[in-house]
C-alpha cells in the first residue's frame, strides 16, 4: 500500500501537479506513524527512487518599495506589524506571545537619556525557544503610539496587555449611565492572534496588488505573506555587512557547534545592529534623521578637537608670553646691575684719582 502510494505520487510530480518536497513531506509523515507504532518498514528500498527536492523555495523577500506600500494599507495597525516584524525579524507566532511587558526601550547614555536607539524585544516568553532581539526606534515609537491611541480609548495599559490586539466596535459610544460614556469593546479588549495578523497582511497585499505568482503555474506567488518580512529582515543585514552569526542569534537560530564557542554581550550584538539598522527602516525619513545625527556627533567630535586644539594653543601662547615676561623682567634686572656695576666702577676710578 506505501508502495502504491508513493508511486501515484511520484506520477503527480511527473505531471507537475505536486513538488517532489510534497512527496517527501508524505512519505515523512508515513514514516513517522510507522516508527511510532513500531511497524517495520524498509525504508531505504522504498526511498531510494524518491525524486529530490530543492532544499529551498523559488521565492523571494519583499522589496523596500513593497514592504513600503504593504504599510500604506488602510488599517491604523498596519504600520506597527510590519515595522516590528522588519526591523527585528521575528515570526508571525511570536504575537501570539508578545505583551506590552516584553518590549523595553533602550536609552542614549551619550545624551543623558534623552534619545531612544532601539527597543530590546523578548521573544516565546517563558517558553523553551525563548530569545531577545532588538527593534528600530522608529518601530518602537510606531508600536508606542498605538499603544497610547488605545489608553486614550479607554483601554487600561499595564505590561500584560497584548501588543497588538482586534479591532474594537467602532459604532458611536453608549452610554453606561449619566456621567460615563464607554467605547463598546475597548474595557475587554481581545488580542489579535498570528491567525489575524496573517489574514490582516493577507488583506493589505491583495488590495495593494501584491499577491503576484512568480510562476503562473506555482502555487507559490513572489513572497510569503509574513515569513517574507524575515528574510527582507536576514537579507538586508547580511548586504549591509552585519555579522551572519549575530543575524542569526537575533533570529533565534541556532549556529551549531560555534553556540559552544561564540558568546557575545548584548551590547556587542545592539552596537553590531545600530550599525546596520538603516538597512531595514522602512521610512525615508528615519534614514535621514540617522544621518543626520551621524553627521551632528561627526560635526561635534570636530568641535571638540577643534576647541580642544585652540586651548593647547591659547595655553602655548600663554606659556610664551610667561617666558617673555619673565626674560623681560631677568633682562630688566641684568640692565639694572650692569647699571650699579658701572656706577661702582666709576666710584672706584674716582678713589683710584683721588689716591694718586
Amino acid at each position: 500500500m506505501i508502495l502504491d502510494f508513493i508511486q501515484f505520487q511520484k506520477q503527480r510530480v511527473a505531471k507537475k501537479e505536486i513538488k517532489s518536497g510534497t512527496l517527501r513531506n508524505h512519505q515523512k509523515t508515513i514514516k513517522s506513524f510507522c516508527e511510532t507504532t513500531d511497524i517495520l518498514i524498509p525504508w531505504k528500498k522504498i526511498t531510494k527512487g524518491l525524486p529530490k527536492g530543492k532544499r529551498s523555495s523559488d521565492d523571494r523577500a519583499p522589496t523596500l518599495e513593497e514592504v513600503k506600500l504593504i504599510c500604506n494599507y488602510p488599517d491604523r495597525r498596519i504600520l506597527s506589524i510590519v515595522s516590528v516584524m522588519t526591523s527585528s525579524g521575528i515570526r508571525v507566532g511570536a504575537w501570539d506571545y508578545l505583551k506590552w511587558g516584553h518590549i523595553t526601550p533602550i536609552m542614549d547614555k551619550n545624551d543623558g537619556g534623552k534619545t531612544i536607539l532601539a527597543a530590546k524585544l523578548r521573544v516565546y516568553v517563558d517558553e523553551d525557544d525563548e530569545y531577545f532581539t532588538f527593534i528600530s526606534s522608529s518601530a518602537y515609537a510606531e508600536l508606542y503610539e498605538w499603544i497610547n491611541f488605545r489608553k486614550g480609548c479607554g483601554e487600561e495599559i499595564t505590561n500584560d496587555s497584548w501588543a497588538m490586539k482586534n479591532l474594537w466596535n467602532t459604532e458611536k459610544n453608549k452610554r453606561k449611565n449619566s456621567n460615563t460614556f464607554v467605547r463598546n469593546g475597548i474595557s475587554n479588549p481581545k488580542k489579535l492572534t498570528s491567525i489575524g495578523i496573517k489574514r490582516l497582511m493577507e488583506r493589505a497585499l491583495w488590495t495593494q496588488n501584491l499577491r503576484i505568482k512568480s510562476d503562473p503555474s506555482s502555487k507559490r506567488y513572489s513572497f510569503p505573506t509574513d515569513h517574507g518580512f524575515r528574510r527582507f529582515y536576514k537579507t538586508r543585514l547580511e548586504i549591509g555587512g552585519m555579522k551572519p552569526a549575530n543575524i542569526e542569534l537575533l533570529l533565534g537560530h541556532e549556529i551549531g557547534i560555534s553556540s559552544s564557542y561564540y558568546k557575545p554581550t548584548e551590547e556587542e550584538l545592539l552596537n553590531d545592529y545600530l550599525k546596520n539598522v538603516e538597512h531595514i527602516l522602512i521610512n525615508s525619513e528615519d534614514k535621514t534623521q540617522k544621518e543626520l545625527k551621524t553627521l551632528q556627533e561627526e560635526s561635534k567630535k570636530f568641535s571638540d578637537r577643534y576647541a580642544f586644539d585652540m586651548e593647547s594653543k591659547e595655553t602655548m601662547i600663554s606659556s610664551l608670553k610667561d617666558r617673555i615676561s619673565i626674560d623681560d623682567d631677568a633682562m630688566s634686572a641684568l640692565s639694572d646691575r650692569i647699571f650699579e656695576i658701572s656706577k661702582e666702577l666709576e666710584s672706584i676710578k674716582s678713589h683710584l684719582k683721588q689716591a694718586n
